[in-house]
């Protein structure tokens, strides 16, 4: 079984990627990206929340370890959570596929062989069979509507 992965999205104040960055690693991530961004959170959503708005963002995106996530995460909410200067807000995505990380697996290792020409008419090949697939379903579904 392929190593499983989580994204770990952290945005954070300008200025507050390096403490993100520190916790995530005390917790064993590798590495990460920061993006520069800008919020765009209205006056009342924040009174309401309890926060004064810093538009200037700062977004870092770290895929880890699935079994490490959850203490990354606790370790991000203590640390720039949005009860800290740094008024973090922190969440995770799923990660199907990986390619770059971790030990390689064979589907990666071939995927890096295959030209994007190759991977689009493979891609173009997937989509011709489903919508046969599709249409032999249709067929069936009316068949069976005449019977009845």
């Amino acid at each position: 079984m392929d190593k499983r992965y989580e994204l770990v999205v952290c945005i954070v104040n300008k200025g507050f990627n390096e403490q993100v960055m520190i916790a995530a690693k005390n917790c064993g991530a590798k590495g990460g990206t920061v993006i520069n961004a800008r919020g765009t959170a209205k006056e009342d959503v924040a009174k309401r929340f309890d926060y004064i708005v810093t538009p200037e963002k700062e977004i870092v995106l770290l895929v880890v370890p699935f079994e490490i996530k959850d203490q990354i995460l606790h370790a991000l909410y203590q640390e720039v959570g949005l009860q800290t200067p740094g008024q973090g807000i922190i969440f995770t995505v799923p990660v199907d596929e990986t390619a770059g990380i971790g030990k390689k697996s064979a589907k990666n290792e071939k995927a890096e062989e295959v030209s994007y020409e190759e991977y689009n008419k493979a891609k173009a090949e997937e989509i011709e069979k489903l919508e046969e697939t599709t249409s032999e379903v249709q067929e069936n579904v009316e068949e069976e509507k005449e019977e009845n």
